[in-house]
């Protein structure tokens, strides 16, 4: 699997949530709504999901190993900290 494209919106609010991606895999599926998050013990990636009737979240796409979870939070990390940077030497 190899991600060909990432697109990171960055967020303007006070949250910790910072950004929403997309990413394509092999040009052929892209995954929408993954989320940049800044938690207490760093960065880290939230799969999209939805809420259930009892009131619970469950991912709807989600990766099957650890390293896909990896090279997907690597990537996706890498682009928003560019982004971010980007936009502070405008």
């Amino acid at each position: 699997m190899n991600i060909t494209d990432t697109r990171v919106r960055v967020l303007k609010r006070d949250s910790r949530l910072r950004a929403v991606a997309s990413v394509t895999i092999d040009n052929v599926m892209v995954i929408h709504d993954i989320k940049v998050i800044e938690g207490d013990k760093g960065w880290f990636i939230a799969m999209p999901s939805r809420q259930t009737a009892d009131g619970e979240y469950r991912d709807i796409v989600h990766p099957l190993n650890t390293e896909t979870r990896q090279m997907l939070q690597d990537t996706i990390l890498a682009e928003y900290k560019a982004a971010v940077e980007a936009e502070s030497d405008v």
